[in-house]
């Protein structure tokens, strides 16, 4: 089966799944879903409940993008004001795709200026064209941070042990030694991405120190 084959059968299927629920945004949203990677729709259409979640999102997605904006009619004291919601309503589409870094692709889009990412809101396709830049502008930068020249897993895993005992270091001077080296019982992914979200960090620090306030 070649691609274009494989990408219409999993819409057909996506499509009788979403039609019985979502008759009148049928055919959008089962065009959005397919902007998803092949496993990931794969692995939708085994489980009820990632489906589900992913139906809701592109759903909410879909109505804020046909809602005229008003944050563009109100004073800049407003506009201010619902900047938070901007925010949150950018996640939502951001978080669609699935990518593995919603919130740093939201953050990336928010520092562009309000008219750009009101823009963003309401034109899907342009969304799609600065999430994929953005995944991409994020990969390339880790590519940079974690592949140099004679790297091999262990001189990976030395340096991210370095750079964690360092942050943890500042959070828990006593007890650094013993929470760096439970939170390198994690997968790399995810202690990249403790190094590089200070709060995620805190509350994986949080949890640790409750582990071995337990233990003790």
């Amino acid at each position: 089966m070649d691609e274009e084959e494989y990408v219409e059968t999993i819409g057909e299927q996506l499509y009788s799944r979403i039609y019985p629920k979502h008759e009148e945004y049928a055919g959008k949203l089962t065009g959005m879903l397919l902007e998803l990677p092949g496993p990931v729709l794969s692995q939708m259409l085994q489980d009820e409940a990632m489906l589900t979640t992913a139906i809701e999102k592109a759903l909410r997605a879909l109505q804020v993008a046909q809602e005229p904006s008003t944050v563009t009619c109100k004073e800049e004291d407003d506009v201010s004001a619902s900047s938070d919601s901007v925010g949150e309503q950018l996640f939502e589409l951001v978080d669609v795709y699935n990518t593995g870094y919603s919130q740093k692709i939201t953050g990336m889009l928010l520092e562009q200026h309000k008219e750009a990412v009101l823009n963003l809101l309401s034109d899907p396709k342009l969304l799609e064209e600065q999430v994929n830049l953005a995944l991409k502008t994020l990969k390339e930068q880790n590519v940079e941070e974690t592949d140099i020249s004679d790297s091999s897993d262990t001189d990976d895993s030395e340096r991210l042990g370095e750079r964690l005992f360092s942050l943890v270091e500042e959070l828990d001077p006593r007890h650094a030694n013993y929470i760096t080296g439970m939170l390198l019982e994690m997968e790399p992914a995810a202690l990249r991405q403790l190094l590089s979200d200070h709060r995620m960090l805190e509350v994986a620090v949080q949890k640790a120190q409750a582990a071995l306030d337990t233990q003790s």
